[in-house]
């Protein structure tokens, strides 16, 4: 089979991460953690785990002059991506993430953008070319909304599939979400998107239908270790996740988000392609680290075997439109 082509815009950063018992309170030390650094950013972990997942992946973005940059470039080459789409800014510095893991693989994370944020939308016309040859284009929102508007805009006009991953949350022009094929926030992004608290399967059916009212065509609402519930205009379905024993869920979504990229740039269906992206993301909370612990191709499909194996059922339909 031939590799769908996926274009990733967006952030990359470095991340620092300190994993520790527990997640301090507001003004506590919590000490006995250990110190490691890792490639991440939404927008470079999405390629990695998309090329990873066996996508022909191409990354614009901007990296600093520093040594972050190089090393964030030599990653991707690392992982087979097409970088002539990221710059090299001369005066901002390469974006940067803290993060915090708990033991149970909890974490919070602050990030100093730097060089992310001057992605502008004179960068997206310039290689313009690279978006109207993708399979699926894939964005986020940790650059400039403006920049990401124009990648949107254009990639829709082409009649490339947008995919947006609205992390971090931000209020979303109906202009914008018009020409998304596909959001996929989880229940927080989903709850500040829409100002309903996703509970249960009735919320989330609520949630999506409001995005869905303002323009999206298809809303994957992803829910951790249950699944994801799934919304177009055939109806409403719970594709259920799996189960693993999670170490660190820092990328989890991001896995998600490239694997489902390239399982509908070989044009599988909606559900089969979900399913796949969960086993993606699922494996990914077994390793520590964002980019480190994208999974291989082989050992999602190893998973999305073993698991119809026993005869588990992938889905639920909830409801029809």
């Amino acid at each position: 089979m031939r590799k769908p082509r996926i274009v990733v815009v967006g952030s990359s950063n470095t991340d620092m991460v300190i994993r520790a018992s527990r997640l301090p309170v507001a003004g506590e030390t919590v000490l006995g953690g250990r110190f490691l650094t890792a490639a991440g950013g939404k927008g470079a972990n999405q390629a990695v785990g998309a090329a990873r997942a066996g996508g022909n992946v191409a990354f614009i973005g901007r990296v600093g002059n520093d040594v972050f940059g190089t090393e964030a470039l030599a990653g991707l080459r690392h992982a087979h991506i097409d970088v002539r789409g990221v710059l090299r800014d001369p005066v901002a510095p390469s974006g940067v993430a803290l993060i915090m893991v708990a033991k149970g693989g909890e974490n919070c994370i602050a990030v100093a953008g730097g060089a992310n944020n001057k992605l502008s939308p004179a960068d997206i016309l310039r290689f313009s070319p690279m978006i109207r040859a993708a399979s699926v284009l894939m964005v986020q929102l940790e650059t400039p909304l403006a920049t990401v508007q124009a990648a949107v805009t254009l990639a829709a006009r082409a009649g490339v599939r947008v995919v947006l991953n609205p992390a971090p949350a931000r209020e979303l022009s109906a202009a914008l979400l018009k020409r998304v094929s596909i959001l996929t926030p989880n229940e927080t992004e989903a709850e500040i998107l829409t100002g309903i608290r996703v509970t249960d399967d009735v919320a989330a059916a609520r949630a999506a239908a409001k995005l869905r009212a303002r323009g999206v065509r298809t809303v994957i609402l992803t829910l951790g270790a249950r699944g994801a519930f799934v919304s177009d205009a055939s109806g409403e379905t719970l594709v259920r996740g799996f189960k693993v024993r999670a170490v660190d869920t820092t990328a989890a979504g991001d896995m998600f988000n490239g694997a489902l990229a390239v399982a509908l740039g070989e044009g599988r269906p909606l559900d089969h392609a979900v399913r796949f992206a969960h086993a993606a993301a699922a494996l990914s909370v077994t390793r520590a680290g964002a980019q480190p612990s994208a999974p291989t191709r082989s050992r999602i499909d190893a998973l999305v075997k073993a698991a119809a194996s026993t005869r588990e059922s992938p889905s639920r339909r909830t409801a029809q439109r």
